[in-house]
């Protein structure tokens, strides 16, 4: 890893939940692991009324409750929090900024951080537009050779409308390679694997396509509701929450053609090639091929648990989707009517997100006396949590006479590598974002095509206010009806556990 450059992070939200539960304890997991820079300084800006000493106590606190370096000996905790400032502002008032100008003017004379800075927006996004703004105002956009970038977190944008309109205000003032746009489930593990899987490995890319996969399905079940998000989710739903930005990004991994090197352009511009390559839907794709639900009350493990619309901040007779699932084609000569179906819901029975590949059954069966085993085609399952790894299932003769066969697994799991240090999602992203890699971050075009073909879906809905809502009960899969969106005689969803490899011997939920 090239050495990484001196620089100030500014975190705008910092009074907020993520600053504490996600933000400081990756960047302590970072300094523990020596992959911060020599000269680093972390400042805070809020409209929140701390000190220096009040804002390092609140982090400390969070570093030891969501930190994975949480039990470190208070020494090193000490002096990571040394490294922490706050500075109190309006950032909706852009003649603030020039206290900002004055106090980065400060710390880098102090602690000789060369001018390099590193601006992330935790912040609502009704400031997305504005803080870039201010801060081009006092010439804080301006590289020079000096480090200058921004990261803003999701949802960026709400709508194709909004999203272009953002990408236009954000590129007015700063050049596309300064701006880095997160979308956390990249930074997993598991995630960066699968480019691996795909390309390092001659036996998998060989039968990636067409010629010998049947379907592809991508799931991110949750098995909490809203809790106490219900008046931002009740806004959002699964599509733009989930959908548009996380399971849209996993899709372009599974489907890219492979790089010419890996490197953040060449990587970035086959997953634009996807997304352009995704079939768009017409009106009754979207009434046939686009399942959306709502959890309705039900007892869980017996415990009763609240339906969608009885939620704190949800209206009452809100149409908003908590689940949703939907079957796309893309349209090149890799994937050619090959179904991907992709969902992800709330009050699921497990929480759990793999990508699932279906291979195609063989073309002759010659165990077809097996009543126990089902000719369906080999699956390999790539988990991406809990339980975190690879899954191979096939089929192997039973001992004895005859040809009976079972179906079984072979396996793979990062917690068999209990030597080696696995990195968390905001962790990785961060650290890309100060060494200026932007593979792991979305690009504005990119994002504008996901957009894109998401848009006449949200459109449909508007202006149908009575197209199909269904109801499924708390702790169940969500709909039945999304049953019938894959294609294939006896095909259905996986419907997977919380343990990856002995799914079929039980079931933790």
């Amino acid at each position: 890893m090239k050495k990484i450059q001196d620089q100030i992070l500014v975190i705008f939200g910092a009074s907020g939940d993520l600053t504490y539960r996600k933000l400081v304890p990756a960047l302590f997991d970072l300094y523990k692991q020596k992959s911060l820079p020599d000269n680093f300084v972390m400042l805070g800006v809020a409209r929140s009324d701390f000190s220096d000493e009040l804002f390092r106590e609140k982090m400390v606190d969070g570093i030891r409750q969501f930190s994975l370096s949480k039990d470190a000996p208070q020494a090193d905790v000490d002096a990571f929090a040394d490294k922490l400032y706050y500075l109190s502002i309006n950032t909706e008032d852009s003649k603030e900024y020039t206290k900002l100008t004055q106090k980065l003017d400060l710390l880098d004379s102090e602690k000789n951080t060369e001018g390099n800075y590193l601006f992330y927006l935790s912040t609502p996004p009704n400031l997305y537009p504005l803080i870039p703004k201010f801060l081009a105002e006092q010439g804080l956009n301006k590289a020079k050779g000096k480090i200058r970038r921004i990261v803003i977190e999701k949802p960026f944008g709400t709508d194709l409308k909004s999203a272009v309109y953002l990408n236009k205000g954000l590129l007015a003032d700063y050049e596309e390679d300064q701006i880095y746009r997160m979308d956390h489930y990249l930074g997993k593990e598991t995630v960066q694997n699968l480019l691996v899987t795909r390309f390092s490995n001659s036996i998998y890319e060989p039968l990636w396509n067409r010629n010998y996969i049947h379907h592809v399905e991508i799931t991110a079940a949750e098995s909490l509701g809203v809790e106490n998000r219900g008046g931002y989710y009740d806004q959002s739903g699964a599509m733009r929450d989930m959908i548009q930005n996380h399971l849209l990004q996993l899709l372009a991994l599974v489907a890219m053609e492979p790089p010419t090197v890996i490197e953040s352009d060449a990587i970035r511009n086959e997953k634009l090639k996807v997304f352009q390559a995704i079939r768009p839907l017409s009106q009754d794709d979207i009434l046939n091929n686009v399942i959306r639900g709502q959890y309705t009350a039900a007892k869980v493990k017996g415990k009763p648990q609240k339906g969608y619309r009885e939620e704190k901040g949800v209206n009452p007779d809100s149409r908003t989707e908590t689940y949703l699932a939907l079957k796309l084609y893309i349209d090149n000569w890799r994937w050619g009517d090959v179904p991907f179906y992709i969902r992800s819901g709330k009050h699921l029975p497990t929480r759990v997100s793999e990508i699932v590949i279906h291979f195609r059954p063989t073309p002759l069966n010659l165990f077809i006396d097996n009543k126990e085993y089902c000719n369906d085609g080999n699956i390999l399952v790539i988990r991406i949590h809990p339980d975190e790894g690879i899954l191979l299932k096939t089929g192997m003769k039973v001992p004895g006479a005859g040809y009976k066969v079972k179906e079984v697994n072979m396996d793979f799991h990062y917690s068999q590598l209990q030597d080696t240090y696995v990195p968390g999602a905001y962790e990785r992203l961060l650290l890309d974002a100060m060494l200026g890699d932007s593979t792991l971050y979305t690009r504005g075009d990119a994002l504008e095509a996901a957009w894109r073909f998401v848009q006449p879906i949200l459109d449909y809905w508007k202006n149908n206010p009575e197209a199909p809502l269904y109801g499924y009960p708390c702790g169940s899969w969500g709909p039945n009806v999304a049953d019938s969106l894959i294609e294939g005689k006896n095909m259905t969803w996986r419907y997977p556990c919380k343990n990856l490899s002995d799914d079929g011997i039980y079931c933790e939920l």
